[in-house]
């Protein structure tokens, strides 16, 4: 994760450029981390009570390894963070994660994208710092260790 944050900028062109399925930032993690060994993951959860056996299904996590869950939530719709904190806390409970990680945006790049004419792209619910904390201030994640990161302002770069 250390070295992800040390190579981390948050170039122009992601944002200006049409990011299709995936954004560029998520794009950007998840080939890091891939190099890295981490991979996306879907857990088979299931739940034994005597003789029945009850499916208890859990979204896939952005990017998986040694027990350390991490979902990049870069302008999704902020109720994907409470789905997020749900499978974390789920996934915890059932000591398949010991930690999960949310990579997101601070709010004050909101002042970049006005800037770049991409401000309506990433609207007032769309995912960011000051929808994400509330929910985890509120109980969101239960008592899953979580760590959260945001991309500031301090990592745009122009020149890429």
């Amino acid at each position: 994760m250390l070295d992800l944050l040390a190579a981390f900028r948050l170039c122009k062109s992601w944002i200006t450029d049409p990011g299709g399925n995936k954004s560029k930032v998520a794009r950007f993690v998840d080939e890091f981390l891939g190099a890295r060994g981490w991979r996306e993951k879907h857990f088979d959860t299931r739940v034994h009570v005597d003789q029945a056996v009850m499916i208890s299904p859990t979204h896939d996590v952005d990017c998986y390894k040694n027990r350390v869950a991490l979902e990049v939530e870069w302008n999704n719709k902020d109720p994907f963070y409470d789905r997020d904190l749900n499978n974390f806390r789920l996934l915890f409970e059932l000591r398949a994660i010991s930690v999960g990680i949310i990579f997101t945006r601070c709010d004050r790049l909101q002042e970049i994208f006005n800037a770049l004419g991409r401000g309506s792209s990433y609207g007032a619910s769309t995912t960011r710092m000051s929808k994400l904390l509330p929910r985890i201030e509120g109980g969101g994640g239960a008592g899953c260790p979580l760590l959260v990161i945001g991309i500031s302002e301090k990592v745009y770069d122009e020149r890429c």
